[in-house]
């Protein structure tokens, strides 16, 4: 793999690594046969990025965006008409680190595949849905929730204010980004988003967030 290659999964690693039953960090490395350089032994996600594959999986935070927007990037620079697969399994978390993702999906050259399992809920389930039309995916299990931001604060009445409205322009801003990927319209995500909405695979692909529900792997069209 490319030096760009190794570091961009080095972050990726970074960002996450599964837990063993004792609470350590365990990241198994698999083996790889390249060309011109023999058998080498690589951990899961520099070999998952060769693939073209970035795994989203965890809380939505800085660490993570750091580690997907740099994976993309990388990508992007190695082909940059080649599309990219991004796995999400999230619950979600922070707004700002979720939409620095986005921009970053949106920004790069490459289609964007995104394939949802497990969980993808709250900016996860943004960031699903952000993906090219007609390559949103999601697996026959998989839960998603969408719903509004929130947040609180203490302090005097002019900062609470403050806070209050700057909730209310990032509701208003994540509304316009669904809305953007699933056309349901703004009067119909605003009052979707009131409360916490759980969707099987099936509302998933009824409310656009994806676009088909896949059980079996595509060798042609899925990675």
């Amino acid at each position: 793999a490319s030096a760009a290659c190794r570091a961009a999964g080095a972050a990726a690693s970074a960002s996450a690594r599964p837990l063993t039953a004792r609470g350590m960090a365990y990241l198994p490395m698999v083996y790889d046969d390249l060309p011109g350089r023999g058998g080498v032994l690589s951990d899961l996600f520099t070999r998952l990025l060769r693939e073209r594959v970035v795994y989203l999986t965890g809380p939505v935070n800085d660490q993570a965006a750091t580690a997907v927007g740099a994976q993309l990037l990388v990508l992007e620079a190695q082909d940059p008409h080649a599309d990219i697969t991004l796995y999400v399994n999230s619950p979600g978390g922070s707004v700002t680190a979720g939409l620095a993702i986005y921009d970053t999906m949106q920004y790069i050259s490459p289609d964007v595949r995104t394939i949802g399992m497990g969980q993808c809920y709250s900016m996860g389930s943004l960031l699903l849905a952000a993906g090219t039309k007609g390559k949103r995916y999601v697996l026959p299990n998989t839960s998603v929730m969408v719903h509004q931001p929130s947040g609180g604060t203490q302090g005097t009445a002019s900062d609470i204010a403050i806070v209050a409205e700057e909730i209310i322009r990032t509701r208003s801003r994540l509304i316009d980004i669904y809305d953007e990927h699933t056309g349901l319209g703004v009067d119909a995500l605003t009052n979707l988003l009131e409360r916490d909405r759980y969707f099987d695979a099936e509302e998933t692909v009824a409310h656009s967030i994806v676009d088909e529900i896949v059980a079996k792997r595509s060798q042609d069209d899925i990675k």
